[in-house]
């Protein structure tokens, strides 16, 4: 197995509510936003290099990333978390209000929808037990966006078997009147 398909294991394990895989569709996603917002205030010019602790940070995942191994998953996680922080990239360069508006509300948006997932997941979140769950969700989400339109069986299989399938929602019986 890659290091990157046991991190996707190790991940899946505290997300088989489909509830919770769907909030996190949301909230990652606005986390990543949120971090490009914040930290694309910070302006330094490293050998005349302009540079912001945004674009650090991305660069520092995505060589993370690649360290995990080259697969669709980790370089569509780079090339999306990539668009997130360029998209953050206006609103990092706003005035002050709005520019903690947009990282803070952000950030405490995406999270919020962590915590209902996990609340119904019934788990905490992975990266309680292992810091790197903060760089493995977004590839967790990158995966499972692939899934959903019908790439990677085989990785779907592997993290099924390993870590059990998602959750199947059983329907309500409807009322009888």
């Amino acid at each position: 197995m890659t290091p990157s398909t046991t991190l996707l294991v190790s991940y899946a394990r505290y997300h088989r509510d489909p509830r919770n895989i769907a909030t996190h569709y949301v909230g990652i996603p606005l986390i990543i936003f949120a971090i490009g917002v914040l930290l694309g205030r910070l302006q330094f010019s490293p050998l005349g290099l302009p540079l912001n602790g945004a674009v650090t940070v991305w660069t520092l995942a995505a060589a993370w990333y690649l360290y995990q191994g080259v697969s669709v998953v980790t370089m569509a996680t780079i090339v999306v978390t990539g668009l997130l922080v360029m998209i953050a990239q206006p609103f990092a360069q706003a005035a002050l209000f709005p520019w903690l508006a947009a990282g803070l509300g952000s950030f405490v948006v995406g999270w919020a929808f962590q915590l209902v997932g996990h609340v119904w997941e019934g788990r905490k979140p992975a990266f309680v037990d292992d810091i790197r769950g903060l760089l493995v969700g977004p590839m967790f989400v990158t995966a499972e966006v692939w899934f959903a339109l019908g790439g990677g069986k085989s990785l779907r299989d592997q993290i099924d078997a390993e870590a059990g399938p998602v959750a199947r929602q059983t329907p309500r019986p409807t009322e009888q009147a």
